[in-house]
């Protein structure tokens, strides 16, 4: 299956992308600016509000987001014709994937063979489910392959696959010798993913709220009202998505019909022509967005000088305009909320909240695990060397992809509920809400196993035996438990104060609508028997991480954690 398009992309078909790109970042970056302004507005009233009472005595975890670095031999589909080959792939603790011809290579510190930053891709390990892929990508032409073009897939067989597709790119075929390691594999590529994707959701940065509030208003005034995962990525990467998925109708009518092959093999071609597109417009966006941060910083900049002294007399002003327009609107607001809303809600609320307390319960679960198996090593009297070792391990819970994968299960198999959105409300971003709940599992792990380390150490000195040692932990143990709970009130809280009179009436709507999710989230939470603090909760916190996100595009690669790898 190595057809490849009829023609690689020209000058004058790179030139006109360059067009499409600069098209984009013209409409887009208006909104840009103006939600760069409403951010900085929201982020100081935060500092200056009153602060709420915290809702949960959890320590912050200092560790920023990563994936355990992984690697290892494998077979890649590769060449021309594709052929199956040995490889030696490195998965990077940043989420970007590499391969070498041979482990030597790497160890050398050779330059790879390939890379690819994990953003947007699935893993499928069923070869059937990927080339019942390749057929829908082609549907035209699927079951006709010629045998001019044989399909390696469907001569050799494979028995641990790793298919790796792409919506827009070129797709990856890799190969594992054993179950264990296709296992390993799969559970390390699907945290790389997952970090790719979620860096701006997880960011602090104002930036960051401002570029994705950015992209939604530009997608709404292009006649796209619903949700979905375009926002999956870094800036650079989603303004990407976006411009592809507004391209892609007019490439399928005007390439499909000259690609070679038949087949599968068309399709492949469809995909690697895919890919030479979404390459050029991925360069554009990243140089654009390059061109315009020196901009964007001294805006920043400027913004805080003039907001912060004036704060208290622009949300005065905020909030007149904010009651005068709710006056306008609650009466028809109410009347369209009672038609369409009211009947819904309770069933969005039940399929969400569900989804975070299986998740929230498996991380507790692991975590009294984790801290049940260091008192029980401390009960046997171990020498100082293992039980280091074991506190080791026990801190490195968070990061271990195969002990969380009992917690990130949960989120996985409520994708299906969450697709019960689509219909009645046009929310087809399941991705990202399955990833932000793997996020919040993964933070809350984090911040306990922190915890109860800064705990433990306090409380045990070397004047306690065994015995009193374990009892402390005892105590340590129930104390984070505790804590636990209070994180599940705060999942569904939503809000976008912003200083224009767009912002203000959307802030109207969220707000009467937020009434109604709160009131219905007291009433599931309260016939489970389960603690919810959403009283004066307005926004999700955004502490999950401190990654500039505005160079990450540019940048590519982070800074790797010591220590912090597997190899099968």
């Amino acid at each position: 299956m190595g057809g490849r398009p009829s023609s690689p992309l020209d000058k004058r078909q790179q030139q006109h992308l360059r067009g499409q790109v600069d098209t984009l970042l013209r409409n887009f970056l208006p909104c840009y600016r103006g939600q760069l302004a409403a951010s900085v507005l929201w982020q100081i009233s935060r500092e200056l509000g009153p602060q709420e009472p915290a809702g949960c005595q959890l320590l912050h975890s200092k560790k920023l987001p990563q994936v355990r670095e992984h690697r290892g031999p494998l077979t890649q589909l590769q060449g021309h014709p594709p052929q199956w080959q040995p490889i030696f792939c490195v998965l990077r603790g940043d989420g970007r994937l590499e391969w070498f011809s041979h482990r030597e290579e790497y160890e050398n510190g050779d330059r790879p063979l390939g890379s690819t930053v994990l953003t947007g891709y699935t893993v499928l390990t069923s070869q059937s489910e990927y080339l019942h892929l390749l057929d829908t990508l082609c549907p035209e032409s699927s079951g006709h392959h010629t045998q001019e073009e044989p399909d390696p897939l469907l001569e050799m067989p494979v028995s641990f696959p790793l298919f790796l597709p792409h919506p827009f790119r070129r797709h990856l075929c890799f190969s594992a010798a054993t179950a264990e390691a296709q296992r390993a594999w799969r559970l390390a590529l699907q945290g790389g993913i997952r970090l790719r994707g979620t860096v701006l959701q997880r960011s602090q940065a104002p930036a960051a709220r401002a570029f994705l509030d950015a992209i939604r208003l530009y997608r709404q005034q292009q006649g796209h009202f619903g949700d979905d995962d375009v926002t999956l990525g870094s800036d650079a990467e989603v303004l990407t998505a976006v411009l592809m998925r507004e391209l892609l109708p007019a490439l399928r009518a005007q390439t499909l019909p000259g690609l070679r092959g038949a087949g599968r093999a068309r399709a492949w071609a469809w995909a690697k022509l895919l890919d030479a597109v979404h390459a050029a417009v991925l360069a554009g966006a990243s140089a654009g967005l390059r061109a315009f941060q020196p901009e964007k910083e001294e805006l920043l900049a400027a913004l805080e000088k003039t907001i912060r002294p004036d704060v208290d007399q622009m949300l005065k002003l905020r909030e007149r305009v904010l009651g005068r327009l709710q006056a306008n609107v609650q009466g028809p607001l109410e009347s369209c909320l009672r038609r369409k809303v009211d009947a819904q809600l309770p069933r969005v609320t039940q399929s969400l909240l569900s989804a975070v307390e299986a998740e929230l319960a498996a991380v507790q679960t692991l975590l009294t695990q984790g801290m049940d198996r260091l008192s029980r090593h401390l009960r046997g009297s171990p020498s100082s060397t293992r039980l280091r070792r074991e506190v080791y391990s026990f801190g490195e819970m968070p990061w271990d992809p195969e002990l969380m994968q009992t917690c990130y299960r949960e989120a996985e198999q409520s994708q299906g509920r969450l697709g019960q959105l689509a219909a009645p409300f046009g929310f087809f971003g399941t991705q990202s809400l399955v990833f932000g709940a793997q996020d919040l599992a993964q933070q809350l792990m984090a911040d306990a196993v922190a915890t109860f380390l800064q705990l433990a150490d306090q409380c045990l000195t070397t004047a306690l035996d065994c015995a009193q040692a374990v009892q402390q932990l005892e105590k340590v143990r129930g104390r984070v438990l505790k804590e636990l709970p209070e994180f599940e009130g705060d999942v569904l809280a939503v809000g976008s104060p912003a200083l224009t009179i767009e912002g203000i009436y959307e802030d109207v709507i969220r707000g009467v609508l937020l009434q109604r999710i709160n009131r219905e989230l007291k009433n599931a939470l309260g016939a489970s028997n389960m603690s919810c603090t959403l009283d004066g909760c307005s926004e999700l916190p955004w502490d999950q991480a401190e990654t500039d996100v505005e160079t990450e595009a540019q940048r590519g690669t982070c800074s790797r954690q010591p220590g912090s790898s597997t190899e099968v």
